[in-house]
């Protein structure tokens, strides 16, 4: 069965237009304490979190040259938590004045069967893996730093390999469209990390 035409067309929750700020960068393997320290001493006074996730990502291709793309993910590690949906604009590259790249952001708590809808309605899944990390919160600032695994065998979330010898670090804030302001306090926060690790505003077509 064909799939069905895919429009375009930007992401909204609900009246609101949330777009996310980030910034990325990496450390290598034995670096890693010595930046979970920094961020321990810089962030709010709590424990950070720990995670270990399982990302699927899912296309739909359309009329458009680039397919539809959301991602579903869900917690190995915390038992009865919710599977997240979520949708990533294209990064708005193009504004030099804005330090972090931004982007549509939309993430939505769904049901267990996620999955099985999304292959309902004509995606398919284009790759997979698992997260571990750790989450530290400033203020409305997110800082993720964790380590991605390659999954050996389709569907089989125990047969995991590190995909590299590194970390990869972010820093994110969520908010409504037009608060490019929190892009500066980003660049403050991110100039208190150096040299430990440079975040930088990465064009993911670069990546390609």
């Amino acid at each position: 069965m064909e799939a069905p035409p895919v429009t375009m067309m930007p992401v909204t929750g609900g009246t609101i237009n949330m777009m996310e700020y980030l910034l990325q960068g990496s450390v290598l393997d034995q670096s890693l304490e010595s930046l979970l320290h920094r961020l321990r001493g810089l962030c709010d006074n709590m424990e950070p979190e720990t995670f270990l996730d399982h990302e699927m990502v899912f296309l739909l291709k359309g009329q458009q040259a680039s397919p539809f793309v959301l991602r579903a993910r869900r917690s190995m590690d915390k038992s009865g938590m919710p599977w997240h949906l979520r949708y990533l604009g294209q990064p708005e590259i193009g504004d030099k004045n804005r330090y972090a790249l931004v982007r549509n952001c939309v993430d939505i708590a769904t049901s267990d069967n996620l999955t099985d809808f999304l292959v309902e309605m004509g995606f398919r899944m284009d790759h997979e893996f698992v997260a571990k990390g750790h989450v530290f919160r400033k203020g409305i600032m997110k800082i993720m730093v964790y380590k991605i695994f390659r999954i050996l065998m389709p569907g089989n979330t125990e047969s995991i390999e590190p995909l590299s010898l590194s970390y990869l670090v972010e820093l994110n804030v969520v908010a409504p469209a037009g608060q490019d302001v929190v892009s500066d306090d980003m660049r403050n926060f991110a100039e208190q990390l150096k040299p430990l690790v440079h975040l930088e505003k990465i064009d993911p077509k670069r990546l390609m």
